[in-house]
């Protein structure tokens, strides 16, 4: 099958686009999807480049986000045919642990997600459990719903399920413009809560007030921190951070006294310096988000398929093309999503 493979952890120079890669092989209980679509995440950079404590085995086929067409259904598979439009979940678990049955599956000791360890969607075919097939929003061509599963599922488990965001909040976003960011400003919006989101350009800026930002904060021009003082005296309720080092302690001086961080992806680095004693007197709360409940992806993809999220995507290539993928993923000057077309 055609695919573009990882023969070795660096630079894009190291994804190869080959025509003859093995197709995967098909248990009972799993499906074969024929790849139509596959988004880029910043894990995918990381993959590539070695940066995490997992690492898969070489040669490896990056791509989390999926969707396609059922080419196959195991022996074992019930209620998905051959035909059926589909967007794969991402998070891969054991299915039969305690937190698995209690619908905590990414806290599962064996989760994994495609494309990290699992051989991922940068290829014609791919072989998932039959539990995380999930039909297609039938008014999304198979680019728009790549665009969202990873993105999407994260950013709703670190507002709704961890923040427990009220239309009340007042939320800071950093990187508006990014895949998260276009996910929490409508998301954040979906509760009425005041979003403020942070952008580099005037034209991303405008894109974000279109999604329906209230506010957006130019970080290069303007301190953050001291701009959201301006706005709130006291701080707002809820910062969600997936930049990292560069950002941390910012988004902690934000909040207000009660105030929540929640926390996922170090684009910038993974070490920052805190002031514990800010943390304990302000009683402000640190937490950590890792992707998301399998199931609130049912949810998320109702609330696509009735028109009230919306997929953003910005740039399609073809996936012979994944090295400029990559190369545009990493410029920062995409708005929402880059995808991969696989024919």
């Amino acid at each position: 099958m055609k695919a573009v493979i990882l023969g070795d952890f660096g630079g894009v120079e190291n994804l190869r686009y080959v025509e003859d890669f093995r197709e995967p092989s098909l248990e009972e209980g799993h499906v074969l999807v024929r790849v139509k679509a596959v988004a880029l995440n910043h894990l995918d950079i990381w993959v590539r480049m070695g940066a995490l404590a997992v690492k898969p085995d070489l040669p490896h086929i990056l791509g989390s986000d999926v969707s396609g067409v059922v080419e196959k259904v195991g022996s074992l598979v019930k209620d998905v045919e051959e035909g059926d439009e589909v967007i794969v979940a991402p998070g891969l678990s054991c299915g039969v642990c305690y937190d698995c049955q209690s619908g905590q599956d990414n806290h599962c000791k064996s989760y994994d997600i495609l494309g990290l360890k699992a051989k991922g969607g940068y290829a014609q075919y791919v072989s998932v459990p039959a539990r995380n097939i999930i039909r297609k929003p039938k008014n999304l061509s198979f680019e728009e719903a790549s665009s969202y599963p990873l993105t999407f599922l994260t950013v709703w488990n670190a507002l709704v399920n961890k923040a427990q965001i009220k239309p009340y909040h007042k939320v800071l976003f950093w990187a508006g413009s990014s895949g998260v960011g276009v996910a929490g400003i409508q998301v954040a919006k979906l509760f009425n809560a005041f979003t403020i989101a942070t952008a580099g350009s005037d034209e991303k800026a405008k894109m974000c007030k279109e999604l329906g930002a209230d506010v957006v904060i130019d970080h290069y021009r303007e301190d953050v921190v001291n701009r959201v003082r301006e706005l709130f005296k006291e701080g707002v309720d809820v910062v969600v951070d997936h930049v990292g080092s560069a950002t941390f302690w910012k988004s902690v001086q934000c909040l207000k006294k009660g105030g929540k961080l929640v926390f996922f992806g170090t684009t910038t680095g993974s070490e920052s310096q805190i002031d514990i004693r800010y943390i304990f007197v302000r009683e402000i709360q640190l937490i950590g988000v890792y992707m998301g409940p399998r199931a609130d992806l049912f949810k998320i993809t109702e609330l696509f398929e009735r028109g009230i999220l919306k997929p953003v995507v910005d740039k399609v290539f073809d996936l012979k093309h994944a090295v400029e993928a990559h190369r545009s993923l990493e410029s920062s000057k995409h708005f929402g999503k880059v995808v991969l077309r696989v024919e």
